[in-house]
């Protein structure tokens, strides 16, 4: 079991680091193709998301996970919280976030991929 949440943390970490790429295909060798996020605005589809990415309207310059994340594991399936920071562009502006995500990761043939992120601003 800490085998797999371990697994977990390093693929989220992975991820984060393929997001401040700003390479929307190497981004999106993370995420299933009915992956949404979800935030104050609604909820955005992998492909939407990715168009973002690759036309250069969304980048990101920073993606840190700040403390320690809670990994659950429910067997093919396992969700993680944890407070995230990050900054970067929206079309042009730049922007900064301090949030709570919620990614759940689903097992496809022996391997893990996100099927759907929650965003929360943080809060102190």
């Amino acid at each position: 079991m800490e085998e797999e949440k371990l697994e977990i943390l390093e693929f989220s970490e992975n991820w984060a680091e393929a997001i401040v790429s700003n390479d929307a295909e190497r981004i999106g060798r993370f995420m299933a193709d009915e992956w949404v996020i979800v935030g104050e605005n609604g909820a955005i589809t992998k492909k939407d998301f990715l168009s973002l990415v690759a036309s250069g309207d969304v980048t990101h310059e920073t993606m840190q996970m700040v403390g320690e994340a809670r990994i659950q594991l429910y067997k093919d399936t396992a969700i993680l919280t944890a407070r995230v920071t990050n900054n970067g562009h929206y079309k042009g502006e730049p922007f900064r976030a301090d949030e709570w995500t919620t990614d759940v990761f689903a097992k496809y043939e022996g391997r893990w991929l996100c099927v759907l992120s929650q965003i929360t601003p943080a809060k102190d």
